[in-house]
């Protein structure tokens, strides 16, 4: 059973913007194993996921990157293309085989220009996801790194 949720794309964007959205989409897939990107490389695209998983990691000095979040099906991948100065701040990585629609960012910024209706609710679907992600990261960052876990009262 699927979960709905705000930050997919089916339930956030309205059926309009989500058309002129994937007017630009190219599909693309990635095989098991494979780098999306990484923690300060240039964010110049983002991705729609089909099928598959991705997991979004934040490095950590000494020990192996932490897992901060499993994205799936209809979930957006990257933010920071919307935001200068266009520097991933996660890494991410294929979990599974994963189909997925990519985006130039260049293209879906002049659009969200060109059209503020269009922009707006771009900008708050994307908005909308960060909250997540911080709540997710912040979460997970305490199970890794609290003396207690994220369950502690003291």
């Amino acid at each position: 059973m699927s979960i709905p949720s705000p930050t997919r794309i089916s339930e956030a964007l309205p059926a309009d913007c989500r058309s002129r959205l994937m007017e630009l989409a190219r599909e693309v897939n990635f095989e098991e194993g494979t780098r999306l990107f990484r923690e300060g490389g240039h964010a110049d695209r983002f991705w729609i996921v089909r099928s598959g998983t991705v997991t979004l990691d934040v490095h950590v000095p000494g020990r192996r990157a932490a897992v901060i979040e499993s994205l799936g099906a209809g979930q957006l991948v990257g933010c920071s293309w919307l935001f200068k100065p266009y520097s991933w701040r996660l890494g991410a990585e294929a979990m599974s085989p994963v189909r997925a629609y990519e985006f130039d960012a260049e293209r879906v910024r002049a659009l969200m220009d060109a059209d503020t209706a269009f922009g707006s609710a771009l900008g708050h679907w994307v908005g909308q996801v960060l909250a997540n992600r911080l709540q997710a990261a912040r979460v997970r960052l305490l199970d890794l790194y609290a003396p207690y876990g994220s369950g502690s009262f003291l």
